[in-house]
């Protein structure tokens, strides 16, 4: 059976299994798990060819899905090899076959690799290569190729959370921008198709463009004298150019934007790169009572757990803005087009991440990587990474660092890995985690943070109303006369956002609803406007309101947000735009 319960079918009656090692015993093919095929020559190797043909022996034994799933393992091993053969052909007197092997011969090596903990990690992996060989199974030289190598300690330590914020804040506005971008032509694309645009009007054009788009990938190329290809004249006309930002771009991803939309699954959900680059499409089931809510179940492959353990399932639910499925929703959103055209293009592909590549006929050198479907690509490479965070203006890949601080530092429970591993790779040495558990530092912290929110919040809160305060577009006023902002004619010259900033204000449930309404928008202003801007004009309001979540309490405030009214949603854009401001 596949993973997703269907009947595998039967290979063909004269199906045979491909050799892993051809008949000169000295190539070795590794077919990965989607059949592609990657050869090493052993005879490349600077040591005797009893050597060489032993070496291949050996690495063909490890080249099957129960050991080697991804050419990405037997090229790290064929790596190790190499610098193996190099010691044996540095050494006086190179051994000729496997049976001049000694224990002093593996020591010498360990000396020459025992300085770092890359080296060391090669060391491993070549001795338990050898030890496969009947001939290295017993006496000094098996003695050797046992030695207890201590694992390396990484380095690596997660970020603060300023920095994974900016890493973030990076990330979605970059995502937000595409997906508004293809919302909006997704919207004129259903208005041509519906017919509502005059013909010959540029509209029609543009629809008629993202139509070919939609279909294709891309518009149509006419030979030019130079033989150049251009996009003929009444689209270029229409849509602005014939650059990708004004064509293809309008319906799909491009492949910085997938490595931003690839960064907030990390920042969400704790997978890492590989986990991302072949996740599938998430099944979605209806909300069962009826409130329009989704939940998706996400297959999520885990290919270091080993054979028979590589699958797991998430359920994740779109309850709204800033809840766990949204981004799943956004993502499946904003990679539609490309998804239908690669399904049309190549049936069943149904890979989640997908974009639009400029490198069209061009496939990745990497055959572990899905193929390219015409102009589409699938997933993300370290590649992609690079580029994103050169665009971004940040330094080194954010997959490793992010994940080891959502799982240790935000989450602090494991993601697609054991408790083990969690504790012992991710929290034990991460510096982060250890300054967080010292008591005197975490009772400081946790003192400092409370009073912090408690100056935040000014605004008394109540459990009713006061019928002698005057209401405002925020909160109840019980004397305006006395505001700290007072304004020339009297009165309070204040913006009705610094209400809750003010002694002489009182929050009362029947106002929640539409504060509630007001600190999301303010979040989802953040992802568009400038840094700097955001936190000028608007990182105090939203601060308060933030205050004024955490001591309503998670549940009272998702139910206030089921509470909104269009008057709240009015005199929030109103509050948004300044029109309220004196």
């Amino acid at each position: 059976m596949s993973r997703r319960g269907r009947k595998a079918s039967l290979p063909p009656a004269d199906f045979s299994r491909p050799e892993r090692i051809q008949p000169d015993g000295l190539v070795v093919r590794h077919y990965n798990t989607s059949g592609r095929v990657k050869e090493y020559d052993f005879s490349t190797l600077p040591v005797a060819e009893p050597v060489q043909r032993s070496l291949a022996e050996l690495f063909a034994g490890r080249c099957d899905p129960n050991h080697w799933s991804v050419h990405k393992s037997s090229k790290s091993v064929w790596h190790q090899l190499e610098k193996f053969a190099a010691f044996l052909a540095a050494q006086e007197t190179p051994p000729a076959s496997v049976e001049e092997f000694t224990g002093a011969l593996i020591d010498r090596f360990w000396l020459t690799m025992a300085s770092t903990g890359t080296n060391r990690a090669s060391f491993r992996t070549v001795c338990s290569l050898l030890a496969q060989d009947e001939r290295l199974q017993s006496g000094p030289v098996a003695d050797a190729l046992a030695r207890s190598v201590p694992a390396h300690k990484s380095t690596r330590q997660s970020y603060t959370t300023a920095e994974f914020e900016q890493i973030k804040l990076e990330a979605r506005r970059m995502f937000r921008a595409a997906l508004l971008r293809i919302e909006d032509n997704a919207r004129h694309l259903e208005r041509f198709r519906a017919g509502e645009f005059a013909p010959g009007s540029k509209e029609e054009v543009v629809g008629e463009a993202l139509e070919l788009i939609a279909r294709d990938g891309d518009l149509p190329r006419i030979q030019g004298p130079s033989g150049q290809p251009y996009v003929p004249k009444k689209y270029r006309k229409a849509l602005g150019g014939q650059a990708t930002e004004v064509t293809w771009q309008r319906l799909f991803l491009s492949r910085w934007e997938a490595a931003a939309l690839a960064v907030l699954l990390l920042a969400e959900y704790g997978w890492n790169l590989s986990v991302i680059d072949r996740a599938e499409v998430p099944r979605a089931t209806p909300d069962p009572g009826g409130q329009g809510q989704v939940t998706y179940r996400i297959l999520v492959e885990k290919r270091r757990r080993g054979g028979g353990s590589w699958y797991d399932t998430e359920n994740v639910t779109d309850h709204g803005a800033g809840t766990p499925g949204r981004l799943i929703t956004e993502a499946l959103a904003a990679t539609r087009f490309a998804r239908a055209a690669v399904e049309r293009l190549k049936p069943g592909t149904n890979l989640l991440v997908v974009s639009r590549t400029k490198r069209v006929g061009k496939d990745s050198a990497d055959k572990d990587r899905r193929p390219n479907v015409g102009p589409f690509y699938f997933g993300l490479s370290n590649d992609d990474v690079k580029w994103w965070t050169r665009a971004v203006g940040l330094k080194g890949s954010p997959f490793q660092r992010g994940r080891r601080t959502v799982t240790a530092v935000e989450r602090r429970e494991p993601a697609q890995h054991s408790q083990e591993t969690h504790d012992r790779v991710y929290v034990l040495p991460d510096k982060n985690v250890q300054e967080a558990a010292v008591p005197v530092i975490a009772d400081g912290a946790e003192e400092a943070v409370e009073l912090a929110r408690k100056a935040v919040l000014v605004a008394e809160l109540r459990d009713a109303p006061d019928p002698d305060d005057e209401e405002t577009a925020t909160a109840d006023c019980s004397d305006a006369e006395t505001s700290p902002w007072p304004a020339p004619t009297g009165g309070c010259g204040a913006s009705f956002l610094l209400c809750l900033a003010c002694r002489n204000a009182h929050v009362h449930p029947g106002h929640h609803p539409r504060l509630a309404l007001l600190h999301q928008s303010m979040h989802e202003l953040r992802s568009v406007l400038p840094e700097p801007v955001w936190r000028r004009d608007w990182s105090d309001h939203h601060a308060r309101l933030d205050d004024l979540k955490r001591r309503i309490g998670p549940g009272g405030w998702a139910h206030a947000l089921t509470r909104v009214t269009d008057t709240d949603r009015t005199i929030v854009d109103h509050l948004l735009a300044g029109d309220l401001n004196p």
